[in-house]
């Protein structure tokens, strides 16, 4: 299982996200072009000594990254246009959660694209979370559906 953002907008958000990963014992995908230049430097300091325990992967474009999975991946997209809870949804092992960019989402080739779309139900009249604390609650469930030795790790 791993964590995809499609084209991000703020480095911070990628440095958090390395150190999500890095502690969940998941991969992350950087699918660019990135809504800020890449620096390593700004990068790492987001994210802490975590680089040391997870270096992304970065794709070039959205077909490079499509080019570099395997067949029995599925995408599922974290959205706030999805209908179904994420849940409801069944994850498998292989699943790829896929976080659009912070300040646009992914545009809609990209959800014709993908294999499933999950939402998080918001209260009242709010719109969307961090994409950070989104991905940390959906790859939870994730993780809790599929890692039966997730205990091991500790």
């Amino acid at each position: 299982m791993k964590i995809a953002l499609y084209q991000p907008d703020i480095p911070q958000n990628v440095g958090a996200m390395i150190r999500l990963c890095a502690c969940l014992g998941v991969g992350l995908d950087v699918i660019e072009p990135c809504g800020f230049p890449w620096d390593a430097r700004k990068i790492r300091a987001a994210a802490l000594d975590y680089m040391a325990h997870l270096e992304p992967a970065r794709h070039t474009s959205w077909e490079a990254f499509c080019t570099s999975q395997t067949p029995e991946a599925r995408i599922v997209l974290m959205t706030t246009k999805a209908a179904q809870p994420y849940l409801d949804f069944a994850f498998r092992p292989g699943d790829i959660l896929l976080a659009g960019r912070e300040s646009a989402g992914v545009p809609d080739s990209v959800h014709e694209a993908v294999h499933a779309r999950v939402c998080i139900p918001m209260f009242g009249a709010c719109r969307s979370l961090n994409i950070v604390n989104a991905s940390a609650m959906v790859l939870g469930e994730a993780l809790r559906q599929t890692r039966r030795d997730f205990d091991d790790a500790r």
